[in-house]
């Protein structure tokens, strides 16, 4: 499938707030809670000036997004990698990892955290991504996973 990856600015908070809320309601409603759902304007333009966020577009459809900051000397943080849920298990996933490890060209260490029930996006990141489990812990009421990938 064919993206158009461009980096968001604060004007494209309710264009997150549409992706995240389509993506992270499923969990919402599973967990009682979720940090990427239903939050405000302020706080995403918040968020968009903190971390950088990249949204992939499909025919000018914005579908999906990536969220990375850094957190040490060549080491980042995926803090969110949704696509909302009619273009899933399409390698939207995949490629918005692929374009964050070329943007993001001098990592040598990728993070990221989810759910450990969540079994498709532990096969995704294991098995498509090339990530490992390094450990799990308790993040308020949900059993998460922490993966990594290093070079």
């Amino acid at each position: 499938m064919d993206l158009q990856i461009r980096k968001a600015i604060p004007e494209d908070a309710e264009i997150l707030i549409k992706i995240y809320n389509a993506a992270f309601y499923e969990d919402y409603v599973r967990y009682g809670v979720c940090p990427a759902y239903g939050r405000s304007v302020d706080d995403m333009k918040k968020s968009i000036i903190e971390v950088p966020k990249h949204i992939a577009f499909f025919d000018l459809k914005p579908i999906g997004v990536i969220s990375v900051k850094q957190t040490g000397d060549h080491v980042y943080y995926i803090g969110c990698l949704c696509v909302i849920p009619e273009f899933q298990r399409k390698g939207i996933g995949h490629q918005l990892i692929e374009f964050m490890k070329t943007q993001y060209s001098d990592w040598k260490k990728i993070e990221l955290i989810t759910p450990i029930d969540k079994e498709k996006n532990v096969k995704f990141y294991t098995e498509k991504c090339g990530f490992m489990i390094d450990n799990e812990e308790m993040d308020r009421s949900v059993k998460v996973y922490h993966f990594s990938m290093s070079r």
